[in-house]
């Protein structure tokens, strides 16, 4: 009984032996370290040449350093401080005005009341300044060639009275190279060609009014192209001033092995039937506006019988067949070993043949290469077919597709001799093979049905089976037949809401990444514009996949 009396007291000696434990586990666990790292609240945004900086709100930050710059910080052109999370990057705050029409990276660090507690550095990425209020009209790719541009502008306002060249580090457009008045002619078209540019060097062009030039009224970066093919030298037939339907009939005819032929821009040639026997190459010559010179055929080339070819290339072209249920480009058929070591299209819109090239008998394509270029409209014998059974002749080696888009196409490889490889990267494809058809058909039987070195398909994005019958389904025979023993190398590859194979036809792990909407959600004008821009701007892989000319700027 005499140790009752004690037991209040020995409860609250442990009640608060409890509570001083739980006090010191308290500071244990709220041990105070670094702030987090600063994130956006939205993204980065320009507004004209001004840049907003949206943080989320950090409580225990006294204030923000953010640094600016052009070169993903191997250099920073500004450091600014401040205490509130919500910045806007101009001349106040700056000192200067930012450029106009200039990726800018900024990053942050929140700073806590001990430098101990700062955060780390936090990269909040990239925003583009606005372009310059202009009536200068953006150039397009065929404003511009190796050694001269064309500059237009809207009319409105004050007359165009002079324009000036500036090199593309003159950011402030200080040091003109050159001053060219605007004559009143030129005034009146709105246009002025600056000629005497040096190929593969960027410029600014501006445009200015007032007398002797006083007021800018915008200006533009152009680059110009790659040194173009002089006309007038040794192995070159220049046909440039030639709109004779038959001249590269006439021309190849004549040509030495390896000879150039230069044609004019915009004029519509006759392809060659005739078996050809000889390397050549066929290439549109430079010069202002968007249609490519036309080669056109109501039938095929040939390869003579036996030949050895060292090339056959076609450059900065248009190819067109006039039916796609029966015209090709090539269509070869041969007894004896006929060899083309390189077959190329390159920068060519390549429409309207029922196969880009059909190979029979002793005919074997060493390497055949379709590069930044366009397939559109292509029938049953597709991007290529083999089609001779038996020994391993009638064979494509190694095919590349690079840089490139396929739209329309109704079969799209198709081999029954073995191939070396294929390759397929960063191109955009849509409608690429008939609904229910075939994508990749190796059917010449045991040990001629593989790719032996393998299929890599890379940076692509596939849209959906081409629907010819309006059925209202996009199903596709991905690996219709053979491959058995082809390995698949595949990387950063998306497929729209519609793509799907036909069961039993699939890749597996293909595409990888599938994007949540059709064809016309991503894209601009899919179907009848072939306009493969990103309609959407959310699209992850719009920087890093498909057809590079269709990718956006930052």
């Amino acid at each position: 009984m005499k140790l009752s009396k004690y037991f209040p007291l020995f409860f609250a000696l442990l009640f608060l032996a409890v509570l001083a434990g739980c006090e010191k586990d308290d500071e244990q666990f709220f041990e105070r370290t670094r702030l987090f790292r600063p994130v956006l609240n939205e993204p980065l945004m320009a507004e004209g040449n001004s840049i907003i900086v949206n943080l989320g709100n950090i409580r225990e930050a006294t204030s923000y350093t953010l640094e600016v710059s052009r070169d993903t910080f191997q250099t920073i052109d500004y450091t600014l401080e401040s205490d509130t999370s919500y910045v806007i990057l101009d001349e106040t705050t700056l000192g200067e005005e930012l450029f106009w029409n200039t990726i800018y990276q900024v990053r942050a660090t929140a700073h806590a009341d001990d430098p101990t507690y700062d955060s780390r550095e936090a990269d909040l990425g990239s925003v583009r300044t606005q372009r310059f209020p202009s009536i200068l009209n953006i150039p397009a790719g065929s404003d511009v060639i190796d050694v001269a541009a064309r500059v237009t502008w809207v009319k409105a306002g004050a007359p165009v009275t002079m324009v000036r060249l500036f090199s593309d580090t003159d950011l402030q457009l200080k040091n003109p190279i050159e001053e060219y008045e605007v004559s009143s002619e030129e005034e009146a078209a709105g246009e002025k060609i600056i000629t005497g540019l040096t190929p593969l060097t960027g410029y600014q062009i501006a445009i200015y009014s007032g007398a002797g030039g006083t007021t800018l009224r915008g200006w533009e970066n152009y680059t110009t192209l790659e040194a173009g093919v002089d006309p007038a030298a040794a192995g070159v037939i220049d046909l440039t001033a030639s709109e004779d339907p038959d001249a590269v009939i006439n021309a190849v005819a004549t040509a030495a092995d390896g000879d150039i032929i230069l044609l004019q821009k915009g004029v519509l040639y006759n392809l060659p039937s005739e078996s050809l026997d000889k390397s050549i190459t066929i290439r549109g010559a430079y010069g202002f506006g968007a249609q490519q010179a036309i080669l056109f055929t109501t039938g095929n080339w040939n390869i003579a019988e036996g030949a050895n070819i060292d090339h056959i290339r076609f450059i900065d072209l248009e190819v067109r067949g006039e039916d796609p249920g029966g015209d090709y480009v090539f269509n070869p058929n041969r007894d004896a070993i006929t060899t083309v070591r390189e077959l190329t299209f390159d920068n060519c819109f390549i429409n309207s043949f029922r196969g880009i090239i059909r190979v029979r008998g002793g005919v074997m394509v060493d390497n055949y290469n379709i590069i930044n270029s366009i397939v559109h409209n292509i029938g049953g014998y597709g991007i290529f077919t083999a089609d001779t059974d038996g020994d391993d002749r009638a064979s494509i080696g190694n095919l590349l597709l690079q840089n490139s888009t396929f739209s329309k196409i109704n079969t799209f490889i198709q081999s029954r001799q073995n191939s070396n490889s294929i390759i397929i990267e960063d191109c955009t494809l849509n409608e690429f093979t008939t609904r229910g058809g075939r994508v990749f058909r190796y059917r010449g039987g045991d040990g001629k049905s593989d790719v032996l070195n393998g299929i890599t398909i890379t940076n692509t994005i596939w849209g959906h089976g081409w629907d010819e019958g309006e059925a209202g389904t996009y199903e596709v025979r991905f690996i219709a037949e053979g491959l058995a023993n082809t390995t698949f190398n595949l990387s950063n590859n998306f497929g729209t809401s519609q793509f799907s194979f036909s069961e039993g036809y699939e890749l597996s792990g293909f595409p990888g990444i599938i994007y949540n909407g059709t064809a016309d959600d991503l894209w601009v004008d899919p179907y009848d514009g072939l306009d493969f821009h990103f309609q959407d701007s959310g699209f992850s892989g719009r920087l890093t996949a498909g057809d590079p000319r269709w990718r956006p700027d930052l």
